[in-house]
């Protein structure tokens, strides 16, 4: 089966990936082909956009319409790429730095729009590809290289980010819960308006070496240890949720105007054609 979707979506003679070893951007990739392959969407009505980072190298392994653009800016991007055409299947892969740093500007308007782009958000909490410099969603008290004395800086929740900026669909998973990961992207994909998932996923190059779990399997451990499903997260104390975060569809409205059909509404009474 698995063989079956390389074939299918990856480029040829693209493979093996650049990643390094125990990096979990490989395991992400697959729950996207494979959400993608579960909905049963021809891979030409699908474009796939990123920006620069570690994660967003995952643009050229897939045979989709694909464009890895530039830092920060995957998500206009692919707004223009939706709006000049409204049936594609857009989806966005992005990093912590690249989408709530330099990008966090267009996340905050591509929610507010309700664009329906789905966003995945590979959130392995460091800089990976720039040297281990951290990012907007490195935890607090963690070591990067531009924290060699540990960051003091708290981390932003980036879906609670996205949910109060108006983004209608958010969800969480883990490179350690695959199957998981493969249903709410599944989901995102599904749903009409600006979706965001976070992929929890390990670097264990760049934050696993810096922060003495560079162990590919200590760091999987980790986030089967940490993640909890929905469903109990909101029966937990404060205590209890300490150190801990919550996996699964966090959020879900239907009640906003996707942005490219209210774009056409705009059109119409420019053109004077009634509704």
């Amino acid at each position: 089966m698995k063989e079956a979707l390389v074939e299918k979506y990856f480029r040829a003679g693209h493979l093996p990936h650049l990643w390094c070893p125990g990096c979990g951007n490989g395991t992400v990739l697959g729950a996207i082909v494979t959400a993608i392959d579960n909905r049963g969407i021809d891979k030409n009505d699908v474009a796939f956009i990123s920006g620069i980072g570690c994660s967003s190298r995952s643009s050229g392994y897939v045979d989709f319409n694909t464009a890895n653009t530039v830092h920060g800016r995957a998500l206009p991007i692919a707004t223009g790429l939706k709006m000049a055409n409204p049936k594609l299947n857009v989806i966005v892969a992005s990093g912590d730095g690249d989408c709530s740093a330099i990008g966090g500007n267009h996340l905050i308007h591509a929610a507010r729009r309700n664009v329906d782009l789905t966003l995945i958000v590979f959130n392995n909490s460091i800089y990976g590809m720039t040297g281990g410099q951290y990012s907007p969603l490195t935890p607090v008290g963690s070591r990067a290289t531009t924290a060699p004395y540990l960051t003091i800086e708290p981390a932003f929740d980036i879906l609670d980010l996205a949910r109060a900026a108006g983004a209608t669909f958010t969800a969480r998973a883990t490179s350690y819960h695959v199957p998981l990961l493969t249903s709410v992207i599944e989901k995102g994909i599904a749903h009409k308006g600006f979706s965001v998932i976070e992929a929890v996923t390990a670097c264990p190059t760049n934050f696993g070496r810096q922060n003495k779990i560079a162990a590919p399997a200590l760091m999987m451990a980790w986030q089967r240890d940490h993640a909890v499903m929905k469903a109990k997260w909101d029966t937990m104390t404060d205590a209890e949720r300490e150190g801990k975060f919550p996996v699964g569809v966090l959020s879900e409205r239907n009640d906003v105007k996707e942005y490219t059909e209210a774009y056409d509404e705009i059109i119409r009474r420019a053109q004077g054609v009634s509704a």
